[in-house]
């Protein structure tokens, strides 16, 4: 009998171990789809003249690639499957999926036409990302190289939103028929990528919503999120929305840091006690 009891107490000890094993492959497996869409979209662009069509299927592709980056932290932490490996490998796919192939993109797309300057503000989105990206993952590694506890704020501008501007934008130009591939749109394209480079590389403060709190501020900036959605897509097209919300991803980081910076300011000089 007491054999018997053993036997099946290591079954059960071998079926929990697979268990657990199993659920640490579920989110690295999310991330290699992340990576196989990012890859998808370099492939189709690097054709020799990519068609509209073309650019929209890669952008399509880049948007599924940004929902299994979102996807695969969140199945870690449900799953308490969070590891050194699978912080370093979603790094990897960001690079790839969010800094080679939005900048390979806007490089076929608009920026070609500027020569060698087209391919310096390419490289820079992508050496941006990398940097961010190590940046990262040295700010949010304990010493021993484990996740921590993301914090109330993000330093820097995220790869996924940066790479969420410019593939907003191609779907955009697609739902209104090549509007922004004219020429005189070419030079604010080109100004936008510069721009999000170096806010991926900056200082600038931006939310992570994890401890987001349903106060009066955050109810406010919802209500004004979801009306001002509504009539941009109503007024211009529903594509448009994303660039949208984007864009006040970007406005409420600009303003949040500008709120601390004034704050940081003042506080030194209010701790000053009064001259007689």
């Amino acid at each position: 009998m007491q054999p018997r009891r053993g036997n099946w107490l290591k079954a059960r000890q071998r079926r929990s171990l697979d268990l657990r094993r199993a659920l640490f492959v579920l989110p690295n497996a999310l991330t290699l789809a992340s990576i196989f869409c990012g890859f998808n979209a370099i492939i189709i662009v690097a054709l020799d003249q990519p068609t509209s069509e073309d650019f929209y299927r890669a952008a399509v592709l880049l948007i599924f690639s940004m929902f299994f980056d979102l996807v695969d932290g969140r199945v870690a932490r449900l799953t308490k499957t969070q590891s050194a490996f699978g912080l370093q490998i979603d790094s990897l796919a960001d690079v790839l999926s969010f800094g080679v192939a939005p900048a390979l993109l806007m490089y076929k797309w608009v920026l070609h036409q500027y020569g060698l300057l087209g391919v310096l503000a390419s490289f820079l989105f992508v050496a941006c990302a990398a940097i961010r990206l190590a940046r990262f993952n040295v700010l949010s590694s304990s010493p021993e190289g484990t996740p921590t506890k993301p914090g109330r704020y993000i330093i820097g501008l995220p790869t996924p939103p940066a790479a969420g501007v410019l593939i907003s934008l191609m779907v955009a130009n697609h739902a209104s028929d090549g509007l922004l591939s004219e020429r005189s749109y070419g030079l604010p394209l080109f100004g936008v990528t510069l721009l999000l480079s170096f806010l991926m590389v900056s200082t600038v403060k931006f939310r992570s919503f994890k401890d987001l709190k349903l106060d009066a501020s955050t109810l406010v900036l919802i209500l004004f999120t979801v009306g001002s959605s509504l009539y941009i897509g109503q007024r211009y097209r529903p594509q448009f929305v994303l660039v949208w919300l984007l864009g006040v991803y970007l406005m409420v980081g600009f303003l949040e840091t500008g709120k601390l910076m004034t704050q940081r300011l003042r506080s030194p000089r209010d701790s000053v006690p009064p001259t007689k």
